[in-house]
């Protein structure tokens, strides 16, 4: 459980919806977008912004990150990590790996990196291509949605209604 209440925070999705499960993180991020969410939650669909998501690290003070990982894992998988460094986000972040890595990076070196929260959403594959998500990750998005939001919530110091 957090030990500390921001007074604001950034819910980012990060993933390309044309590459299947890759995009878990923009599907749950336009899931999050069409609900009420405490004040104080914001949500955004990243995409594979890379460097044009470097406003909004430097913006809030936290994030909760969603994103895929190749990680042979079983699909679906849904790991919380709490990465301080650029070296401690899964290797294999896929499309937009290293724009994203670039960034915190950067982001690091000029102390401006803020708390992160990343879920990491095992997939077996990239799918080419293709819109929607596979039964594996498409069983764990209520599951995926209810720990975003009460993380959140937690983060924020208010309840939240899953």
């Amino acid at each position: 459980m957090p030990t500390t209440s921001y007074p604001k925070l950034l819910v980012l999705g990060i993933g390309n919806l044309l590459m299947g499960d890759e995009g878990v993180g923009v599907h749950l991020a336009q899931r999050l977008a069409e609900q009420p969410l405490p004040s104080g939650i914001d949500v955004l669909d990243g995409g594979t912004g890379g460097f044009h998501l470097t406003n909004y690290f430097t913006s809030y003070p936290c994030l909760i990150l969603i994103d895929a990982t190749l990680d042979e894992r079983p699909p679906g998988t849904i790991r919380l990590l709490e990465p301080r460094f650029s070296s401690d986000f899964p290797r294999s972040m896929s499309t937009h790996d290293i724009g994203l890595r670039d960034l915190l990076e950067g982001l690091q070196v000029m102390g401006q990196m803020p708390k992160v929260y990343l879920f990491a959403v095992s997939i077996a594959e990239l799918q080419e291509m293709h819109i929607g998500l596979s039964p594996e990750v498409e069983k764990v998005m209520p599951e995926l949605e209810e720990r975003v939001k009460v993380l959140a919530g937690e983060l924020v110091g208010k309840g939240v209604k899953v």
